[in-house]
């Protein structure tokens, strides 16, 4: 039993394991049920390493299931967006008829435009061309179209999902709309079928009739329908029309640029017509050479001598002024009709032997002064009291120029703006009889000088106005405020932006002579604001009218004893001012205007039966020599205003004022006139006898024009001014003195001087 104590081995926990028996029991560390705290650092270092492995794979389980729950909600939510959206094509399909009825309808049609007596203006539509097979024309159109239009035209199904995605996306980085994803096959769906509305409804139906037309038509069919149906701007549809009219050759014979520019002006027809912006027109051709070199279309040899030799306009497919007014109708009959879809005929206001008068007034003067005076352009502009515009040319050539100054081209009125500072003045209190003193005065580090740096003391408003004295319209804007000479602009019919400051009084904010001529109308009727129209009606070729004027009325925008009043002052224009070459044997008014250096000259003047403004200057604003709104504009208007009012009887210009005799005068009192508004006036053929019924009709009773005591003028020959007798002289509004504004300095030339006698 001893041996057996002696030999039983105990347990050991101590050394290294080296030395421990191999047939001897033995306990390690790990075999402890509680592990000491010796070496825990040591343990617990693999444990941690194992933990974060398990980590980082559980993490990766978490993102995939993130991802994963993310694609099913999405796969979802296409689901039910895919059945809402062919929910709405369901509706909006069942609105319309039934496919087996759609057909293909005729090609663009002939729009007739023709005169108030009923003379041939122009043609637009189909007029300019036949249609041509995609096999006849130059295959430079085809490949320029689909290269800039619709790169992937032969590979889709009428809709494009790589084109509607990229331009979406563009459009949202953007954050503004700046490209369309529509197909060819969708543009022409919409050209043959549907309405240019922007809404949910058209876009829904332009995809089903784009896919009804692949269905039906091959892709070379659709390309031809399109080509031959598109509008290329100015009046021109389909590639024939297009190519005769910018190029006086048929679109078989179109070369590389020439079909570049074509397709370049798909884009925007209308602003980037070579007629009306021939910079923007090129620019947009040189984009569609690149797109077609891209596409490989093209090589770069040929590139090359595309952008060396731009495509060059025909100057004589379409000649006449008259084409100015066509121009502006085209652009006005959607408003008025929507798309046309049959032959129609649109019956203008424009008077075919006035506006051949016009054009040849202006274009005698030019050919015969136009070197020696350093002058380029003109236009005129002639409106009856109804708003109707009777004669319009807008420039010296619409054959080398489509650009129409009249309606389009934004210039300095200069002292022809002055009638509504006088305006202002008369509606705050004044009187043709109120005085002030014409003298050099300064506003600001303003000093606007008179034409000539000839000055007159103390002159009545009648007086200055025929004289067009810049001190004084500059002292009256200075009393009712510039913004009070704004609205009274607005107000008669300028639609321009007007800068409110001082020197308005002056004509320096730009106005076209459309909207010019437009304000003076009100001047001429009695006080009314008449719509400016050019088109009377539009029927079809059967007789069916799809629009007419109506002859609606105007508003009453200036009260009858200001318009008398305006009528006294710009009579003295004519008669005795800077506008004596205008006058003629009919009671006649308006105002001269010349811009700084003589860059712009005109002349606006009516009588009781039309208003007619003129307009000469150079495109590129650079001076005329010497020229101003007493000389060419009052010239052109006394030629044509003299053959329009041939056989026409006299009326007398609206309203009356009398100048208060001097013991009985109130300054600045408005003398009360005849308050009951005129009657409608009459529709007269202008240049021709009036219609038998019309002449029929009792005349109004000669009223005077121009006042008893008419206000003295002026001659800047220097006349002498007449006796200060004080009878004029102002209590309420003393004449200010000839500082106003500051202290005077030495004269000096601001850049907004106007030189304007004018």
């Amino acid at each position: 039993m001893a041996n057996r104590r002696d030999s039983r081995i105990e347990p050991s926990f101590e050394g290294p394991p080296q030395a421990r028996s191999s047939a001897g029991l033995s306990v390690n560390e790990e075999d402890r049920v509680v592990p000491s705290n010796r070496k825990a650092s040591a343990k617990r270092k693999p444990a941690k390493g194992k933990s974060s492995r398990g980590g980082r794979a559980r993490s990766r389980r978490g993102l995939f299931g993130v991802f994963g729950r993310l694609f099913y909600w999405c796969f979802v939510l296409a689901i039910w967006g895919g059945i809402a959206a062919a929910g709405i094509v369901v509706y909006y399909g069942a609105k319309m008829p039934a496919a087996t009825t759609w057909s293909i309808p005729d090609r663009a049609p002939n729009i007739k435009i023709v005169s108030a007596d009923n003379q041939l203006l122009a043609n637009r539509g189909m007029s300019g061309g036949e249609a041509v097979g995609l096999h006849e024309m130059s295959p430079y159109i085809p490949e320029a179209v689909i290269a800039i239009e619709d790169r992937r035209f032969y590979s889709h199904f009428g809709i494009d999902p790589i084109g509607l995605s990229r331009a979406m996306v563009t459009n949202l980085l953007g954050r503004h709309f700046s490209q369309g994803g529509s197909t060819l096959t969708q543009q022409l769906a919409k050209n043959l079928f549907l309405t240019p509305d922007r809404t949910l409804e058209r876009k829904v139906q332009e995809v089903l009739l784009a896919l009804w037309l692949e269905h039906k038509h091959t892709k070379d069919q659709i390309l031809e329908m399109y080509l031959n149906r598109v509008y290329f701007g100015s009046g021109a549809y389909g590639v024939e029309a297009a190519s005769r009219r910018y190029f006086g050759k048929s679109a078989r014979d179109v070369t590389l640029s020439e079909a570049a520019l074509l397709a370049g002006l798909l884009k925007a027809p209308s602003r980037l017509s070579p007629a009306r912006d021939p910079k923007a027109a090129e620019e947009r051709s040189q984009l569609v050479l690149a797109a077609m070199r891209d596409e490989g279309k093209i090589s770069a040899r040929e590139l090359a001598s595309a952008m060396s030799a731009p495509a060059t306009r025909s100057p004589s497919y379409w000649t006449g002024s008259e084409n100015y007014v066509a121009d502006t109708i085209m652009e006005e009959l959607p408003d008025l009709i929507g798309d046309v879809r049959g032959d129609i005929i649109v019956d203008s206001t424009v008077d075919l032997t006035l506006q051949k008068l016009a054009e040849q007034s202006i274009r005698r003067l030019i050919d015969d002064s136009g070197k020696k005076l350093n002058v380029t352009q003109g236009a005129l502009v002639s409106i009856d009291d109804s708003g109707a515009v009777r004669a319009m040319v807008g420039g010296y050539d619409y054959s080398t120029s489509q650009f129409d100054r009249a309606s389009e081209a934004r210039r300095q009125p200069g002292s022809a703006f002055k009638p509504f500072v006088y305006m202002a003045a008369l509606e705050a209190g004044r009187t043709p009889d109120s005085v002030r003193n014409d003298a050099p005065i300064k506003i600001g580090n303003w000093t606007p000088d008179n034409y000539g740096g000839k000055y007159f003391g103390k002159v009545t408003l009648a007086t200055a106005l025929a004289k067009s004295l810049n001190s004084v319209a500059a002292q009256l804007t200075m009393e009712v405020g510039p913004n009070a000479v704004v609205e009274a602009a607005h107000r008669m019919g300028i639609q321009s932006e007007l800068q409110s400051n001082t020197s308005i009084a002056l004509g320096t904010s730009e106005v076209t002579p459309l909207e010019l001529t437009s304000a003076y109308v009100p001047f001429a009727n009695g006080g009314y604001k008449p719509d400016i129209h050019f088109i009377r009606r539009v029927t079809t070729t059967d007789g069916k009218v799809l629009y007419d004027s109506g002859g609606g009325s105007a508003p009453r925008v200036v009260k009858p004893e200001i318009v008398g009043m305006m009528n006294s002052m710009m009579t003295g224009t004519v008669e005795t001012g800077t506008a004596r070459k205008a006058a003629f044997a009919w009671p006649a008014a308006g105002k001269t205007g010349t811009s700084q250096n003589s860059r712009d000259a005109w002349f606006v003047g009516y009588t009781a039966n039309l208003t007619t403004g003129v307009w000469f200057g150079n495109d590129d604003g650079s001076p005329m020599k010497k020229v101003t709104g007493g000389a060419l504009p009052a010239q052109a208007w006394h030629e044509f205003m003299v053959a329009a009012h041939e056989g026409v009887p006299v009326r007398p210009l609206p309203g009356t004022w009398k100048s208060t005799p001097a013991d009985t005068i109130v300054p600045d009192e408005i003398p009360s006139a005849n308050n009951a508004p005129p009657a409608p006036v009459p529709s007269v053929a202008v240049g021709r006898q009036a219609p038998a019924a019309q002449a029929a009709a009792p005349a109004p009773p000669p009223a005077p024009v121009r006042a008893a005591r008419p206000a003295q003028t002026v001659d800047a020959d220097g006349l002498a001014m007449p006796e200060d007798d004080g009878a004029t002289a102002s209590i309420k509004h003393p004449v200010p003195p000839g500082n106003v504004g500051g202290p005077l300095k030495k004269k000096q030339t601001s850049i907004l001087d106007i030189l304007g006698g004018g």
